[in-house]
């Protein structure tokens, strides 16, 4: 049989996934983010939100690998990649991510090892790019010293809140001369003049910050919590501690779930947030602000039995994104 009659006698088979052409399975093809589109031209974005990766992590204390995160979260995407019906919740008896919404992957920033400062930049260029176009962005990193490019590239945007999940404060002024390391990232958003607060949750055990780098966290207009402090108050309660109706950027480090459910990391903390914990904050951030993007950092697959880090890393991101335009369609 010639190849287009076989490609024709597929197609034809109904109830088996041919009719495009391709099955497309999750371990078939290249590992887009969700299997969504690729881009390549950063000039011709067309989407409601866009994937960016950022796998630097030259900075990174103690246990490196980060870099590789965009392409281990990616790669767990791939399990949720549900086409263009959307994904049902019955929970919530809701489709989250029909065809009426637009993701597409834009593939990496260009990274170059050990220069920070170019390879931020580029990073930054990234979610300028996306932001040009009306999209979302959304960030693979990466250490969380990608979130300063993130930070800097809304500075022609209007203001918005910094809402942090983190197991460390990352509030670091400086240090042996670094200012834009994974340490760093929170204290270089408080100085931007177009974040307007953060609201830090998770933070717990020994930190990254000394202690008068928490007195300067609220001094510049920090709240900040612990897993403990979260849990005894209520989501409800947190939630009503963030701007409401304000515009809102998220940054996601992987540390702040507890090392049981999240091992494949660089600097695990124990005590840290469970699964729930931290989607019932995002479905009820996304209900009551205007997300205007997020990133989610620190996964380590080289640290990651079973990926279940990354799994988790992608269900989280997809679960976000399906709330925040839930939430934009419900208006």
């Amino acid at each position: 049989m010639a190849v287009a009659d076989l490609v024709a006698k597929l197609r034809a088979m109904s109830g088996h996934g041919y009719e495009s052409g391709r099955l497309d399975l999750p371990f078939v093809g290249v590992s887009t983010f969700g299997k969504r589109p690729l881009v390549t031209d950063w000039n011709a974005i067309e989407a409601d939100a866009a994937i960016l990766g950022a796998p630097f992590d030259a900075g990174t204390q103690f246990r490196a690998g980060a870099r590789f995160g965009p392409r281990g979260v990616r790669e767990a995407s791939t399990l949720f990649s549900f086409g263009h019906a959307g994904a049902y919740d019955h929970e919530d008896d809701e489709v989250y991510l029909g065809p009426d919404v637009r993701i597409v992957d834009i593939g990496d920033a260009d990274i170059v090892h050990t220069d920070t400062e170019k390879s931020h930049a580029n990073i930054e260029a990234g979610v300028r790019a996306i932001l040009k176009a009306g999209a979302l962005p959304v960030v693979i990193g990466g250490d969380h010293s990608v979130n300063i490019p993130c930070i800097c590239a809304f500075d022609d945007q209007a203001p918005f809140h910094l809402l942090q999940i983190d197991a460390h404060l990352d509030f670091v002024d400086e240090r042996h001369g670094v200012r834009h390391g994974h340490g760093n990232p929170m204290r270089r958003a408080a100085e931007r003049d177009h974040v307007t607060g953060l609201t830090q949750l998770g933070i717990r055990n020994v930190s990254s910050t000394a202690k008068e780098g928490y007195a300067a966290a609220r001094d510049m207009g920090s709240d900040i919590l612990s897993v403990r402090q979260v849990r005894k108050l209520g989501t409800e309660a947190v939630l009503d501690r963030i701007p409401d109706g304000a515009r809102l950027y998220v940054t996601l480090d992987i540390d702040a779930f507890c090392p049981s459910i999240a091992p494949g990391t660089g600097t695990p903390s124990h005590g840290g947030f469970l699964y729930y914990e931290v989607l019932e904050l995002l479905q009820g951030v996304a209900r009551r602000n205007r997300i205007v993007g997020f990133d989610l950092v620190e996964v380590s697959p080289d640290h990651d039995p079973a990926r279940v880090t990354s799994i988790l890393a992608a269900q989280v991101a997809l679960n976000f994104l399906g709330f925040i335009f839930a939430a934009r369609t419900r208006g």
